[in-house]
């Protein structure tokens, strides 16, 4: 019996109708767009804008998309892991509401929160679940609406996060196809840089917390850019010693939407062109769990059966890594 090997054997993605422009923001806080564009590589990024829904709509959304791609019945998904920040209530696990919805009646579910590296870090879940051998379909979403928890008059933060949601269907493979190998990492000194600071435990909310404005994202920019460029070059370069890959042999880098800056940085560690660097954070800004498999969906029909991708992504906590995978699978176009 060969080894059994994680591959991705579909993609969908989803993004809402609403624009948010530079020169929108231009008009809400102390900006413009030749600074955003120069220090972020940001133009634009999409907002759900009607209060009355929630991640679990941009989750269902993605997930419908693949599903209908890929022709599957979600009856046969064997687990939905939904990669989030921002799920849609404390305690009821999102995941659960987007599988009932979706139709994944016999699967189980759970959220995982990792903040930016949520989603990587959900490959390597998803896939130890497949190669294992228990299970055949894993569903793995990144979806976050990070307009609920931005202060839109700090110009901080509000330039910076979009919202989106991209999945991707995990299946066993038989051809050496699909994650080949990951370096994950994670410390605690970075708590206090990236976080929101109330309506945890530690500071359950309170009518003080709110007046504070503490429930919105709060970020120490400098700190967070100088342990991202050197965070997702390292490992980067670390993966490709790992598995005695050269520059030439990597056909797609694709890193977390943070930052053109950090992306950037991260493509010249390890000596790759342009054009091999998968970029959409000029249209969406930074979704959070939801970048990584947005650049899947936006650039699916350029990857070619036997790719060698790099996954790299680095987030609050802090958390970052990447990961090795190889495409399985031709897009029909």
């Amino acid at each position: 019996m060969s080894t059994i090997t994680a591959a991705i054997t579909a993609v969908g993605g989803y993004v809402p109708d609403f624009v948010l422009t530079n020169k929108v923001l231009e008009t809400m806080v102390e900006t413009n767009d030749e600074w955003i564009t120069s220090r972020t590589g940001i133009k634009e990024r999409r907002l759900l804008k009607d209060a009355t829904k929630g991640t679990s709509f941009l989750a269902i959304k993605a997930a419908e998309d693949l599903i209908a791609k890929k022709n599957i019945d979600p009856a046969t998904i064997d687990l939905v892991i939904l990669a989030t920040t921002t799920p849609d209530m404390p305690v009821a696990s999102t995941a659960v509401f987007v599988a009932t919805n979706i139709g994944a009646v016999n699967a189980f579910a759970y959220d995982l929160q990792a903040a930016c590296s949520g989603f990587l870090f959900g490959m390597s879940t998803a896939a130890a679940y497949i190669q294992s051998g228990k299970y055949k379909k894993v569903l793995l979403i990144g979806a976050d609406k990070m307009s609920s928890i931005i202060d839109y008059t700090d110009r901080a933060t509000c330039i910076i996060f979009g919202d989106g949601a991209g999945a991707v269907l995990f299946e066993p493979n038989h051809e050496g196809l699909g994650l080949q190998d990951e370096y994950l990492r994670s410390d605690g000194v970075g708590r206090d840089f990236l976080k929101i600071e109330a309506g945890g435990s530690l500071l359950p909310p309170s009518k003080e917390t709110v007046e504070n404005k503490q429930h919105f994202v709060f970020q120490d920019g400098k700190t967070v850019y100088k342990y991202a460029v050197s965070g997702m070059a390292d490992v980067s370069e670390k993966i490709l010693e790992r598995n005695n890959l050269a520059k030439n042999d990597v056909d797609w880098l694709v890193a977390h939407q943070a930052n053109k800056r950090i992306i950037d940085a991260t493509a010249s560690r390890i000596g790759l062109e342009d054009d091999k660097v998968l970029v959409n954070i000029q249209k969406y800004g930074n979704t959070t769990s939801g970048t990584l498999p947005l650049l899947l969906f936006d650039f699916e029909k350029q990857l070619k059966k036997g790719d060698n991708l790099i996954f790299a992504a680095f987030g609050g906590g802090f958390t970052w890594g990447a990961i090795y995978l190889k495409w399985a699978y031709n897009s029909a176009n």
